[in-house]
């Protein structure tokens, strides 16, 4: 009943000196990278807060639509369990022409027994019948207990589809934000490439003052050039973001999307492990899917015990009769059996062996399942205090790589100095401010991954993240 695809967030630290330390990202895979199309959009750009881009995931994501049907399948599963407990009535209207041979039956020696002639082809004759018939398995242990296993089955798909929700947020949410982060590393590496420029200008307006050297102007060039194949490579990239995030809320995917929300800090505080751990136990749909899937086969267990136990069964039917309808009488059947196993050659062994076998399966996944949410929390909890600390000393440094390069470009306007030392530092405040953007993306994904790791996402996102902050 498992659904196709996951949704995970992964924060990965790089050693290099020349990109970010912290390195961010959201995975999504199988049914919830797709989407079905979601309702008419407007003429013109679609502007998108976070919480109306989660809203319309949740509406149009693949893995929503294929958890609202493999829920309809197994409430379907539910319910043919629940017609073998109840009376099945039947009506029927029929009219029958037969012909008999006897001697097919061995009677026409009959006539010569009695001295009599005998006829061998009795018929044609015909007969009309109308009748209601009723069969009811009254009392079956076995199958109570495999309706009380499937709506344990019913209640795990329900939970699943909860927990697709989560999902389904912690996908766009994170995509979003991916997305937005990609926007900043834009919005910051133009401003690299005016800094570039504007130091390849002062190279050659001293060069033709005769107070530099076409090395210097040379290399303020290339370095003018590596700023916009960067920018290049970013636009580049946010386009593919943007279409993945089109396709994951059900948008054309060359639509116009403009982002309303802006990556921000805030002054957040490390949550209680004890009570993220707490919050997780006892709201995690997973969890619970889990739960009720190991009480189901609990449950399938004592259904194959008791096939051992005698089941009462009644039939019967009642209706009218005869050669035509108005010459017709009622006819009816009753009966009632009493069915006891003897024998059955193993089969009854067998099967609760099969069923044994199914729970010691759900019981090793539910206590899986359990290790991977407190897994999920404590990661969660130690991307997020990564990330707050990233994000202060990451401001700090972009304030010092500010100063260095104004301080730089002083000395370079001065004459004491050449573009080597100007373009590490604008190589330093790239880094800086590249290491500021992944910070903060870092820590409004660890926010939105520690409410799905404790189970309430789709419920804390107007808290984690309330409109937009511009």
């Amino acid at each position: 009943m498992g659904l196709s695809g996951t949704v995970n967030s992964q924060q990965t630290t790089s050693p290099s000196s020349t990109t970010s330390i912290l390195q961010p990202s959201v995975t999504v895979t199988g049914n919830y990278q797709g989407s079905i199309s979601g309702p008419p959009l407007p003429s013109g750009p679609v502007k998108l807060s976070l919480a109306d881009a989660v809203k319309r995931g949740l509406q149009t994501n693949l893995g929503i639509v294929s958890s609202g049907v493999s829920s309809s399948i197994v409430r379907a599963q539910r319910a043919q369990t629940l017609s073998q407990l109840i009376p099945q009535i039947t009506a029927s209207v029929g009219a029958t022409e037969t012909q008999i041979n006897l001697a097919a039956y061995g009677l026409n020696t009959l006539g010569g027994a009695f001295g009599s002639s005998f006829p061998s082809i009795v018929g044609p004759f015909q007969y009309v019948q109308a009748q209601g018939n009723f069969n009811w398995n009254a009392l079956s242990i076995t199958n109570l207990r495999n309706y009380q296993a499937a709506n344990r089955v019913e209640q795990a798909s329900r939970l699943s589809e909860r927990d697709a929700r989560e999902l389904v947020v912690l996908a766009v949410g994170g995509t979003y934000l991916q997305v937005i982060s990609a926007a900043a590393r834009i919005d910051a590496q133009r401003v690299q490439v005016k800094y570039a420029q504007a130091t390849y200008d002062r190279a050659n307006t001293q060069l033709s003052a005769g107070t530099n050297i076409r090395v210097d102007v040379t290399r303020s060039l290339v370095q003018l050039q590596s700023e916009q194949e960067r920018l290049l490579a970013l636009e580049g990239d946010y386009q593919q973001e943007k279409i993945v995030f089109a396709r994951l809320i059900g948008l054309p995917q060359n639509a116009d999307i403009i982002f309303t929300e802006q990556l921000s800090a805030t002054d957040l505080q490390p949550a209680d492990e004890n009570a993220a751990l707490q919050s997780a136990i006892e709201h995690r749909w997973d969890l619970r899917s889990a739960e009720s899937q190991m009480q189901a086969a609990e449950r399938a267990v004592s259904a194959a015990r008791s096939e051992r136990l005698p089941s009462l069964s009644f039939n019967g039917y009642y209706g009218v009769m005869g050669p035509r309808p108005n010459d017709s009488h009622g006819v009816f059947v009753a009966s009632g059996t009493l069915n006891i196993p003897v024998y059955d050659g193993g089969k009854i062994s067998a099967d609760v062996q099969q069923a044994r076998a199914t729970l010691r399966q759900r019981q090793a996944e539910y206590e899986d399942q359990k290790a991977k949410v407190e897994q999920d929390v404590r990661n969660a909890l130690i991307q997020l205090r990564t990330a707050l600390g990233q994000v202060k000393l990451a401001e700090s440094n972009r304030q010092y790589a500010r100063e260095t390069l104004t301080q730089v470009n002083d000395r370079f306007d001065a004459g004491v100095t050449n573009t080597v030392e100007v373009v590490q530092a604008q190589e330093q405040k790239a880094a800086a401010e590249n290491d500021y953007i992944s910070g903060l993306f870092a820590l409004n994904l660890a926010r939105l991954t520690l409410a799905r790791a404790t189970g309430d996402a789709e419920t804390e996102l107007s808290a984690l993240f309330p409109g937009d902050k511009h």
